[in-house]
C-alpha cells in the first residue's frame, strides 16, 4: 500500500460534515491562490467556471443562496499581482488576511512557483489550513507548491506534461502520472496545464451540483467538451508532426487514410522502406511510444471525431477506425479515455445540442 502523509488526514466526523451532496444549496467558498508570474488562464479559467455556475444556478433558482463565493488570494504581501502575460490583477486579499472556512482551494501555476520563489510563510500557511479544507487542488505547475507543502506525499498526481519530470524528481513520494488532464486522489486534485484547469473546475461543479449544471456551464462557455479526467494530455497526430524525420511525418497521413487496415509493424515499416526491427526501434526513439500504442491513439482520436460529428452507428465507426467491432472499441475507449463510446457521444451531444431556428411562413 502507498504510504500517505498525515498532513491531510481528517477525522471520520470531519469527513462526514464535509461530504458534498449534489444539488445542495449552500454557499461554498472557493479560494484561488495566485503568485507573481501566474499563468493567467490557470487562474481565470477555473474562476470563470465557478462564477458562471453560480450565476446560472441563481438565474434558475431565484432566492436561493449563491452556490459559490470565489476569491483570488495573493501569495505576496500586497494584493497587486503581475501575471505572466503582463496583465496586472488585484487579488481580493493576501494569504495573511484569509479568515474563515474554505470549501475548495486551488493553486494556479506560474513563474514564482516554478522558480521556487513562493515565501516559506505561504507554505506554512497551506500546511496549517489544509486539514480544515474539504478539497485542495492545483492547476498546471501549482502542483509544485502542493508538493512543497507535502500534500502530494503518497498520492497520485499530475501537472503540465512539460513539468512532470521535475515534479517527480523534486517530490519522489508523489506518484506522478504525465498523461491524464486531471487526477483525483481522495480530496487532493491536480490538473494539467492551462485549459485543463477548466476541465477540473467543471468536474468539481458536477461533484457539487450534478452533471446537468456542469454540462450547462460547459455549453455556455462554448467549451469543446466536458472532458473526463482520464483523457490524455497528448494528441497523437500533433506529436507525429513534431518529429524531424520526414518519412514518419508522412506516415501519419497514410495511417489516417487507412485506419481500417491491420496497421502492424511490418505494414508500417514497408510503407517507409525500413526493416520491421529498425522501424520499431526508430519509431519508439522518435515518438516515445510503440507503433501499436500510437496507432491505437490515432484510432481513438478518429473515433472521437466521428462520434462527435457524424450520425454513423457504433458498428460503422468501429469498422472505419480499425477496431474490428464495437466491443474492441469500447475496451480501448475505457482504457484511453475512461469513458465508453456511447457515453462519450451522449455527453458531447448534451453539451452541444443547439436549438433549431423556427421556420416561418
Amino acid at each position: 500500500m502507498r504510504r500517505r502523509g498525515s498532513l491531510l488526514k481528517s477525522t471520520k466526523a470531519n469527513r462526514l460534515n464535509n461530504t458534498s451532496v449534489p444539488g445542495e444549496t449552500r454557499t461554498r467558498r472557493v479560494v484561488l491562490i495566485a503568485g507573481p508570474g501566474t499563468e493567467i488562464l490557470d487562474l481565470v479559467g477555473p474562476l470563470q467556471v465557478f462564477t458562471r455556475a453560480a450565476d446560472m444556478f441563481s438565474r434558475q433558482n431565484p432566492g436561493a443562496p449563491p452556490i459559490y463565493a470565489v476569491e483570488v488570494v495573493a501569495t505576496t504581501l500586497r494584493t497587486a499581482i503581475m501575471t505572466n502575460c503582463g496583465l496586472r490583477i488585484t487579488a481580493h486579499k493576501t494569504f495573511r488576511e484569509v479568515r474563515g472556512e474554505i470549501d475548495t482551494l486551488l493553486v494556479a501555476g506560474g513563474a514564482a512557483i516554478e522558480k521556487d520563489e513562493i515565501p516559506i510563510e505561504v507554505v506554512r500557511w497551506l500546511k496549517k489550513i489544509a486539514g480544515r479544507i474539504r478539497r485542495i487542488g492545483s492547476v498546471c505547475t501549482g502542483a509544485l507548491l502542493l508538493g512543497r507543502a507535502g500534500m502530494l506525499d503518497g498520492r497520485r498526481a499530475t501537472t503540465h506534461w512539460n513539468w512532470c519530470a521535475l515534479l517527480a524528481r523534486k517530490y519522489p513520494r508523489a506518484e506522478v502520472d504525465p498523461d491524464p488532464i486531471f487526477v483525483r486522489d481522495d480530496m487532493v486534485y491536480t490538473s494539467a496545464g492551462v485549459t485543463a484547469g477548466m476541465d477540473l473546475a467543471l468536474a468539481l461543479v458536477e461533484e457539487d451540483h450534478g452533471s446537468r449544471l456542469a454540462l450547462q456551464v460547459a455549453r455556455n462557455l462554448v467549451l469543446y467538451l466536458r472532458r473526463p479526467g482520464g483523457q490524455s494530455q497528448f494528441s497523437a497526430a500533433l506529436s507525429m508532426q513534431l518529429t524531424d524525420r520526414k518519412p514518419l511525418r508522412e506516415l501519419e497521413a497514410w495511417v489516417l487514410d487507412n485506419l481500417n487496415k491491420p496497421l502492424n509493424v511490418p505494414m508500417l515499416a514497408e510503407r517507409v522502406a525500413m526493416s520491421p526491427r529498425n522501424f520499431a526501434r526508430v519509431f519508439s526513439k522518435e515518438m516515445k511510444t510503440t507503433p501499436a500504442k500510437f496507432v491505437e491513439r490515432l484510432r481513438v482520436e478518429a473515433a472521437r471525431r466521428r462520434l462527435e460529428e457524424s450520425q454513423n452507428s457504433m458498428e460503422t465507426i468501429a469498422g472505419e477506425c480499425g477496431f474490428g467491432n464495437v466491443n474492441s472499441m469500447r475496451t480501448v475507449f475505457q482504457r484511453a479515455l475512461k469513458i465508453a463510446p456511447g457515453q462519450y457521444r451522449r455527453h458531447f451531444r448534451s453539451t452541444h445540442r443547439a436549438k433549431r431556428p423556427t421556420r416561418r411562413g
